[in-house]
């Protein structure tokens, strides 16, 4: 496999991250509203944290996200730049995904998107499962109503 062609796999992926990203927000504010219990799904809710703080933290301390320093280095290797050489895909991708904007604009998106991703995480807290299956909430556990009484 040519050089030219991981660095189309690489921001294939990137594309990926960011679509995970975003639509998982839009789905998490969603499905919050809506009372959908997938989004709620502790997994799936720590890892796009997890995604949304490494963008934000790598934005505020100056950091080259790595995917676009790999996709960089394989096209060099390549013999590609942002204007020759990149296939109709890479190409169509790198559009959707990269911008020509100051650096700050982006830090203060990344960091205002993670803001919004940890509000939601509290808004809408994860909840994870007991061993027997049962959902398991810290909300749960302090409500009287769902506590059984003996009497």
């Amino acid at each position: 496999m040519n050089s030219g062609t991981l660095a189309d796999i690489v921001v294939s992926f990137h594309f990926v991250y960011v679509l995970f990203t975003v639509l998982g927000e839009v789905l998490i504010l969603t499905g919050g509203v809506l009372k959908w219990k997938w989004i709620r799904n502790l997994p799936f809710r720590i890892t796009h944290l997890a995604a949304s703080f490494f963008v934000a933290v790598e934005a505020l301390i100056g950091m080259v996200c790595p995917l676009t320093e790999l996709e960089w280095i394989l096209r060099r290797e390549a013999g590609q730049n942002a204007h020759e050489g990149i296939s109709f895909v890479g190409r169509i991708i790198r559009k959707i995904i990269f911008y020509d904007f100051p650096p700050v604009f982006f830090t203060i998106l990344y960091v205002s998107f993670a803001s919004v991703v940890i509000i939601s995480f509290i808004v809408f807290p994860p909840v994870r499962k007991t061993r027997k299956g049962k959902r398991y909430s810290p909300q749960s556990s302090t409500n009287p109503s769902n506590s059984k009484s003996s009497d």
